[in-house]
C-alpha cells in the first residue's frame, strides 16, 4: 500500500509540475502554431508598419483587434498575391469567414485590462508584450501576473513614454543606459502628474 501511495503521489506531483509549469499554463514562452505564418519582425522592423495599422482600435477600445483578412489583403492583393502561404488569408477575405488565430496574451478572468487607458497614457506595446516587433511568430514575453501588474502600478512613472513614441517599439530616452534610467524617472514624474495617473497600492482597482 505504501508503495502504490508513493507511486500514485509520484505521478499526481509529475503531472501537476509538467501541467502548471508548462508554457501554455504559465504563459511565459507560450508560442503555438498559427494556421497563417505572420512575421512581425518583417511587416514591423523591415517595413515599418505601425501596430495601429492592423491593431486599429487599441487607442479606442479595451481589447486590441486582430486585423480582418481584408487589411491583409490591402497588401496582399499585389504583393505575394499568388504565394501559397497566404491562401488561407485569400480564401478568408472571399468568403467572409474569420481566420482562427490563437490567442497567445491573455490575463486572469478576474482582471479587466483596457488597452486603450495603458496606451493613451504612455504605457508601450514593448512594456507588456515585449519587443514583438522582432519577432517571426510571437510568443507570450512576459508573464502578466498580479506582481507583474502591480509593479508597474506602484511606481508607473519609469514605464511612460512620450505619446509620439508609444507604438515605436526600439524607442528609448538614450543609448546609456544611466543617463536614459535619469530621463525615464524625470520625465515619467511629470507625465503622472500631467495625466493625473495614479498610483495602485493594492489590486481592487483591476478587479472586476
Amino acid at each position: 500500500m505504501i508503495l502504490v501511495s508513493a507511486l500514485l503521489a509520484g505521478t499526481g506531483l509529475t503531472a501537476g509540475v509538467w501541467y502548471y509549469l508548462s508554457p501554455k499554463y504559465a504563459r511565459v514562452g507560450y508560442q503555438p502554431i498559427q494556421p497563417v505564418g505572420f512575421s512581425h519582425a518583417i511587416h514591423v522592423d523591415q517595413l515599418g508598419l505601425d501596430c495601429r495599422y492592423c491593431h486599429s482600435r487599441v487607442e479606442k477600445s479595451w481589447y486590441s483587434n486582430v486585423p480582418s483578412s481584408s487589411t491583409c489583403m490591402n497588401c496582399h492583393n499585389q504583393v505575394l498575391k499568388d504565394d501559397p502561404k497566404l491562401a488561407l488569408v485569400r480564401e478568408s477575405a472571399a468568403s467572409g469567414r474569420p481566420i482562427p488565430w490563437i490567442q497567445i496574451h491573455k490575463v486572469p478572468d478576474y482582471v479587466y485590462f483596457n488597452h486603450s487607458v495603458h496606451v493613451n497614457r504612455g504605457v508601450s506595446c514593448v512594456h507588456c508584450h515585449g519587443q514583438i516587433n522582432q519577432m517571426d511568430e510571437v510568443y507570450h514575453a512576459k508573464p502578466l501576473s498580479m506582481t507583474f501588474c502591480l509593479d508597474c502600478h506602484r511606481d508607473p512613472g519609469h514605464n511612460l513614454r512620450p505619446p509620439d513614441k508609444i507604438t515605436d517599439l526600439n524607442w528609448k530616452y538614450n543609448d546609456d543606459p544611466q543617463v536614459a534610467a535619469k530621463l525615464a524617472q524625470a520625465n515619467g514624474e511629470k507625465f503622472v502628474h500631467d495625466w493625473k495617473v495614479n498610483a495602485s497600492q493594492n489590486c481592487s482597482a483591476c478587479h472586476r
